[in-house]
């Protein structure tokens, strides 16, 4: 279909074709092999599907949605999708308010670990640390606190959990924010944290939607001396996508995620958020997601192209923080009343935020807003950017509750211990005690006094950029040993300066126990930190950690190492080093820092923590090195995922490298055996795909064509800046003050078309295809406390899919036992159709192949003394 539209609705300068070229100029299917990785393509997939028969806790949110959509005129429509603008609100994103029917719109806010600009609220520990915890509840319950935190301070919407970036390399900036590169452990936790979020009664944002793997290049623009560079394309297989990018996204919607984010990103050349394949296709298509997809702050890069796509609303809603300007807005009422958006489209961008909005019960839930993301001062601009509407902007609310002692239990029941030679439990009552290292003390400048923590001081808590919150405050290490020592008539002694070597040679000389605190951070890729522009440059430690572990171990013959990292570093060394007593993986722990580690490292916890990640000997262990450098001029750097599902352990599993410590391994105070696999087959049925039609779009109430209604109102005060939907003029091509308004352009086939479409076969339920749940096998175990104390175990089921380019293993199931000393405890993990399936390029669905399978039971990933086989023959 040919139409006219505005050229305002795409980048300047870039043309509809150009915008859409990989989404639907090109028939390639997404599935290239290894070998053809470069310049790919993703397929065009329109039109974008609306919610269609939602069931159970959907289907009573989308009546009510339905029935507050149709009441809306055009412009309420336009404003409930578009954010009003950069600091023009008080959120970090906000749409625009409904005064007619009393809505006052929608607040946006950062971040995964808690919220970010706002006083009295908890830190809580990152996503990559809890993961370690390895326990359903944990996860649960710190997404339920989140929630109940944004509630108290009037948020909508928490723009968290992460599962993307999954964690393809460890140096990427973000891994931190998301869980494991492991993406059953993922999509565990991030169901878990949804479900949490969301029965607070906060939508839950997962993001980034997908492939947004490093920092470097994720968005177009200017690079340090390297000029214009434009995003990063991550170009991957159709299997890649599905057997591990796409799993833990499937998880989420499955739990019931409100909203997704997409990514800055290009996939497959397309960019993310205007990708109508991963967007229509697979993301409201095959995993039949019913809320809303949001873009990331600045990566919508279209109009036409990105509503077509399936994007459902754009924040923070300028084309550039600031500009005035907007894909969306005004262009978006022009686009619907000039036919090149149908009306259908846009409500059910309006539906599915407003299903989401009923889904988690903000009807009931919702306060007004009591903060101010751009001032903690009392009295302040209600719109700061354009510095008008003094008056009252922060009521102080303190929503912490008693969040800090879960705080404080859930990063010590996520504390890996990694080595221990028989020093730890430390009793507090050692004769010297001597403390080592910036890491263990506090930031000079305050726990908040950087910029998004965009520096590395003091001990680190969390990471940098966006995905951070302001700490109430930070209990150091130093502090919380102090208390425990001198609790006990002892002696300690520190010196924080990781440069004054003789000091720290003189101390070490001294102790009979030393406790060294290094790190490693990364973050956002807006803040650069020690040269580090938010990837990390490589895996050593931080501020001169290594010498400090050198120096003190010269000495000292009892040093115990602990880590405050975004992720793994090299520490082979110190591995094998006799004077290094004791390694502790203490990740990114919140406010409660220095007690959560003072409780393991006095035993009143027992840690029981297992690694999310493998610690690799060498940074070459990983396989493909991210993009530091432009690779192709100013066109998108190529980022060719040839290495397809083998990331993390499954790649160290396939080169027969051996790691430092292998993914899932930790270390108690106690030991303990496994024995006695049992393996139950349940009968699951044979696996149909989806057949049929959905129903025809509907559309909700009347939009009238003529454009003297869509005007700015005679009373209205402008605020400068702010993005709001009304025309300037009764000529639409005057009303778009684009020169080329007239220009024709072809959209893409079918992307108007509201007619029934054929379902997707692998779809069928939010997730995908529900039979893929189908429970085919019950795996148990024995698991005994062998040790003197009680302790806790977390207990894995790995399964070998038995084909010639399947893993060695994969992690299937988990489950965190509490077993006192001599007794046993019995794991019982189900196994379904979906752990035992690969997906088929071919059929574009998931099957059971024919190649032999086996579960396999124990501690991790490298330590499963238990198999027994597993008969799928009934499922071929």
């Amino acid at each position: 279909m040919r139409v006219w539209l505005a050229q305002a609705f795409l980048v300047p300068g870039l043309s509809l074709a150009r915008a859409q070229s990989a989404s639907y100029l090109n028939n390639t299917p997404i599935a290239p092999s290894p070998a053809t990785l470069d310049n790919a393509f993703s397929p065009p997939f329109y039109p974008s599907p609306w919610i269609d028969g939602p069931s159970g806790r959907w289907a009573e949110a989308y009546e009510k949605a339905t029935q507050f959509v149709s009441q809306l005129t055009l412009l309420e429509k336009v404003n409930l999708t578009t954010g009003t603008g950069w600091m023009s609100d008080a959120c970090v994103g906000n749409v625009g308010s409904i005064p007619r029917l009393g809505f006052p719109g929608l607040c946006m806010q950062d971040s995964p670990l808690g919220i970010r600009f706002a006083d009295h609220v908890s830190a809580f520990p990152a996503g990559g640390f809890i993961a370690a915890s390895w326990d359903r509840a944990e996860f649960y319950r710190r997404g339920y606190q989140m929630g109940l935190e944004m509630r108290g301070k009037g948020v909508d919407v928490q723009l968290g959990p992460v599962v993307g970036p999954l964690g393809r390399n460890p140096k990427g900036g973000r891994n931190w924010e998301g869980f494991s590169p492991d993406p059953v452990l993922s999509g565990i936790a991030v169901a878990e944290t949804v479900k949490g979020i969301q029965d607070a009664g906060v939508i839950a944002c997962t993001k980034h939607y997908i492939m947004n793997e490093q920092e470097h290049f994720r968005s177009p623009g200017n690079f340090e001396d390297k000029g214009f560079v434009d995003a990063v394309s991550s170009n991957l297989a159709d299997k890649t996508l599905h057997e591990l990018y796409l799993w833990p996204f499937a998880d989420a919607v499955r739990a019931g995620t409100g909203s997704i984010m997409c990514s800055y990103n290009k996939i497959n050349n397309s960019q993310a958020c205007q990708n109508s394949y991963l967007q229509n296709y697979i993301l409201k298509g095959e995993l039949g997601f019913q809320g809303f997809i949001m873009s990331d702050w600045d990566a919508q890069h279209s109009g036409v192209a990105s509503t077509l796509a399936g994007l459902d609303m754009t924040m923070p809603g300028d084309t550039d923080f600031n500009s005035g300007l907007s894909f969306w807005g005004a262009n978006l009422t022009i686009s619907v009343l000039n036919g090149t958006v149908p009306q259908w489209r846009l409500d059910d961008a309006a539906v599915r935020i407003m299903t989401a909005y009923y889904l988690v019960g903000r009807d009931m839930a919702a306060v007004p807003i009591n903060f101010n993301s751009w001032s903690l001062d009392t009295y302040g601009y209600g719109h700061a950017h354009a510095k008008v509407g003094y008056g009252l902007i922060n009521e102080h609310v303190d929503v912490r509750e008693a969040h800090g002692q879960s705080i404080r239990q859930a990063a010590a029941r996520s504390t890996v211990l990694l080595k221990n030679s028989g020093v730890l439990p430390l009793t507090g009552r050692e004769k010297f005690t001597a403390v080592f290292g910036d890491d263990s003390t506090e930031n000079p400048y305050g726990p908040n006094g950087c910029a998004d923590h965009g520096c590395n001081n003091g001990t680190l808590g969390m990471g940098w950029g966006s995905g951070t919150a302001f700490f109430p405050y930070l209990v150091t290490p130093l502090e919380a040993i102090k208390s425990q020592v001198l609790s006990n008539g002892g002696v300690v002694q520190s010196v924080v300066d990781n440069w004054a070597y003789s000091q720290i040679t003189a101390l070490a000389r001294q102790s009979t126990v030393s406790i060294v605190f290094v790190n490693a951070d990364s973050g956002e890729g807006y803040i650069t930190v020690d040269g580090n522009a938010g990837d990390r440059n490589n895996l050593t430690l931080w501020q001169d950690g290594d010498r400090l572990i050198r120096t003190v171990t010269a000495e000292s013959n009892n040093t115990i190492v602990v880590i405050h990292s975004v992720g793994p570093v090299i520490i082979e060394e110190y591995k094998n080093n006799p004077n290094v007593t004791a390694i502790v993986w203490a990740g990114l722990p919140g406010e409660q820092s220095g007690n959560s580690i003072a409780d393991v490292l006095y035993g009143r916890v027992n840690p029981a923590g297992k690694t999310p990640f493998t610690w690799g000997k060498q940074e070459s262990d990983y396989g493909p090195d991210l993009i530091y450098k432009p690779t192709n001029g100013s066109q998108s750097p190529q980022d060719n995922f040839e290495e397809g599902v083998f990331i993390d352990y499954r790649a160290f599993d396939r080169k027969n490298i051996t790691p430092t410590y292998e993914f899932g391994f930790g270390l108690s105070y106690t030991t303990f055996n496994y024995s006695d696999i049992k393996v139950t087959k349940v009968s699951g049925g044979p696996y149909a795909p989806t057949v049929g039609k959905t129903q025809p779009a509907p559309v909700f109430g009347n939009v009238s064509n003529n454009a003297a209604e869509y005007q700015w109102p005679a009373n209205l005060t402008h605020v400068r800046n702010y993005i709001y939907p009304y025309l300037n003029s009764t000529d639409l091509a005057e009303a778009s003050m684009d020169p080329q308004y007239g220009v024709e352009v072809e959209l893409p086939a079918g992307s108007q078309d509201g007619s029934p479409q054929a379902r997707i076969p692998a779809g069928g339920a939010p997730g995908g295809n529900p039979q893929l749940w189908d429970i085919l096998f019950t795996v148990s175990a024995t698991v005994t406390n062998t040790g003197k104390v009680a302790g806790e175990e977390i207990a894995q089921l790995y399964v070998s899919l038995g084909g010639p380019d399947d893993p060695k293993v994969v992690l299937r199931n988990f489950e965190r036992l509490s077993i006192q000393p001599g007794q046993s405890a019995t794991f019982v993990a189900d196994v379904t159709r979906r752990d035992l399936s690969n997906w088929d390029t071919a059929t574009q669905n998931w099957v059971i192949t024919k190649y032999p399978k086996t579960a396999y039971v124990g501690s991790s990933s490298r330590s499963l003394p238990l198999s027994a086989p597993l008969d799928v023959s009934d499922y071929l």
